[in-house]
C-alpha cells in the first residue's frame, strides 16, 4: 500500500536510535535539511531557533535532517552537529541521523516528500536547507527553496496551526 503520510516512517535519531515519526501527530512540521558550513547556515538556523521558540509551544516542530550532498558543506560527525547546531545556534529541536535526500540511496522520508506536486522544483533538493510544511495529519502542504527565510513561511505555518 502506498504510503499515506510522514507518520508511517521511521527514522533514526543522532544517536542511531528509532524514531517512529507518528509521536508527532496532531503537529505542524517543519522538515530542513541542514548543514554546517554553508553559506545559508546562519540565517537558517537562527530564524529556525526563532521559529521554534515562538510556536512550540502551539503544536510546532521543526525536524532537521543532516545532509553531505551538497558541496560537502556538513562533513562531521552527528556529535560534531549536534554541539554547533545546539551551541551555537541554541536550537532545541531534534537533529536526525545524518542522511541523503537525493539519489538512489536517499532516505524514504524524503523520497516521499519529494513525490509532491511542486511544480518548478522538479524532484530533487537542490541545496542545504530546503523546507517542507507538514500538516497535522501529516500531509506535506508546501515546499520552499534552500534561500527562503524561514521568518517568511511563518504566515503559512500560523495558518496550519490555526492561529491568528
Amino acid at each position: 500500500m502506498a504510503t499515506q503520510s510522514i507518520h508511517e516512517f521511521t527514522v533514526k535519531d543522532a544517536k542511531g536510535n528509532d524514531v517512529d515519526l507518528s509521536i508527532y501527530k496532531g503537529k505542524v512540521l517543519l522538515i530542513v535539511n541542514v548543514a554546517s558550513e554553508c553559506g545559508l547556515t546562519d540565517s537558517n538556523y537562527t530564524e529556525l531557533t526563532k521559529l521554534y521558540e515562538k510556536y512550540k509551544d502551539q503544536g510546532l516542530e521543526i525536524l532537521a535532517f543532516p545532509c553531505n550532498q551538497f558541496g560537502s558543506q556538513e562533513p562531521g560527525t552527528n556529535e560534531q552537529i549536534q554541539e554547533f547546531a545546539c551551541t551555537r545556534f541554541k536550537a532545541e529541536y531534534p537533529i536526525f541521523d545524518k542522511i541523503e535526500v537525493n539519489g538512489e540511496n536517499a532516505a524514504p522520508l524524503y523520497k516521499f516528500l519529494k513525490l509532491g506536486k511542486w511544480g518548478i522544483f522538479g524532484d530533487d533538493i537542490q541545496w542545504n536547507f530546503a523546507k517542507f510544511l507538514i500538516d497535522k495529519t501529516g500531509q506535506p502542504i508546501d515546499r520552499y527553496y534552500p534561500t527562503t527565510s524561514p521568518l517568511t513561511i511563518e504566515r503559512d505555518i500560523k495558518q496550519l496551526l490555526g492561529l491568528p
